[in-house]
């Protein structure tokens, strides 16, 4: 009997936690884990894609859309992202490997300084960093928010809108708070873009 009372106390500690570590690990861990994923990668938690005011599908904010023709040259009109060595393509994401002593690199980084402050009308000592450096996968929609003002006045023309209006845009598209606290303050050129385009339409 006494026996029979031991394996009846044991099942009842084994059940008790069962019943715990069901609550713990399959309820309140995984519930956890969405709230810090809600909060802290809400893209990754979600999926990336940006839709339009009709609800449409219309790009996905962690990949930079091309803006330029077959040989490279960017359209004028929007926000343009960091330099790409596989020329923005989603399906071919890569760097350039080239290390930073490279004469290649050099060169192309000297190109690209040369290029943004002729388009922007600038000196070349005005040009971020990240203007004339492509980033690791070639497709990071993410640009500096001085790079990001530095193209306003030649975007705004474009558009028929007010430097102002613009430089708004820019304002409520860089990141700020925990995302700015965690990386550095930043600019989605693809939100940004899509942003210009229904400013645009509307104006």
């Amino acid at each position: 009997m006494n026996t029979l009372t031991g394996y009846l106390r044991q099942a009842g500690t084994a059940l008790r936690f069962l019943v715990l570590a069901t609550l713990v690990l399959g309820v309140a861990y995984p519930v956890a884990v969405f709230g810090v994923g809600q909060v802290l990668a809400p893209y990754q938690a979600n999926g990336s894609i940006i839709r339009d005011d009709s609800g449409a599908p219309a790009a996905s904010a962690l990949i930079a859309q091309a803006v330029s023709d077959d040989n490279g040259v960017q359209d004028p009109r929007w926000f343009h992202a960091r330099p790409s060595a596989v020329n923005w393509d989603p399906a071919a994401s890569s760097a350039s490997n080239l290390g930073p002593n490279d004469p290649k690199l050099v060169e192309a980084v000297k190109a690209n300084r040369s290029a943004v402050a002729a388009e922007e009308g600038i000196s070349e000592s005005e040009v971020p960093a990240d203007a004339v450096t492509a980033s690791g996968s070639g497709l990071d929609p993410h640009i500096s928010p001085e790079y990001a003002r530095v193209q306003v006045d030649r975007v705004a023309a474009a558009h028929g809108l007010a430097a102002e209006a613009v430089s708004s845009l820019v304002d409520r598209h860089t990141s700020s708070g925990l995302l700015a606290f965690l990386g550095q303050p930043s600019v989605n050129v693809t939100a940004l873009n899509l942003a210009l385009a229904a400013a645009s339409q509307s104006s």
